[in-house]
C-alpha cells in the first residue's frame, strides 16, 4: 500500500480547506434557496386554489341556493327549507374545494430536505478532511 505525499504545509492545507468548506457553504445556500423557492411556488398554487374555491364556493352558493329555493318553494316547501336543502349542498362543494387546497399547504412541505441531506453529507466530508 502505497502512501501519498502532499507537499504543501500545514497551513496551506489548512487554508484550501478553509476555502473548499466557504465554497460548500455557499453552494449548500444556493440550494438551500432553490428548494425554499419552489416549495413557496407550490405553496402559493395552494393558497391560489384555496381562494378560488372559497370564491367560487361563494359565488355557487349565491347562485345556486337562489334557483333551488325557488325550486323548493315551487314545490311546495317553505322558504326557509328550500334555502337550508341548497346551502347544505353548496357549502358542501366549496368545503371540498378549500379542503383540498389546504392539503397542498401541509407544512411538512415546508422542510428542504435535499438540503438537509446534503449538510449531512458535507458534515462527515468536513469530519473526514480534519482527519
Amino acid at each position: 500500500m502505497g502512501s501519498s505525499h502532499d507537499d504543501r504545509s500545514l497551513g496551506q492545507m489548512f487554508a484550501d480547506l478553509s476555502r473548499e468548506t466557504r465554497t460548500l457553504l455557499q453552494q449548500e445556500i444556493q440550494l438551500a434557496r432553490t428548494e425554499l423557492t419552489e416549495k413557496a411556488s407550490r405553496m402559493s398554487k395552494g393558497a391560489a386554489f384555496v381562494v378560488g374555491g372559497g370564491l367560487l364556493a361563494y359565488g355557487g352558493l349565491l347562485a345556486i341556493l337562489g334557483a333551488v329555493v325557488l325550486g323548493l318553494i315551487a314545490f311546495g316547501l317553505p322558504p326557509w327549507a328550500g334555502a337550508l336543502v341548497g346551502g347544505i349542498v353548496v357549502a358542501g362543494v366549496g368545503y371540498l374545494l378549500i379542503r383540498s387546497g389546504l392539503a397542498m399547504l401541509h407544512p411538512r412541505d415546508l422542510t428542504p430536505r435535499e438540503t438537509l441531506d446534503t449538510l449531512k453529507e458535507d458534515a462527515q466530508w468536513l469530519k473526514s478532511q480534519t482527519r
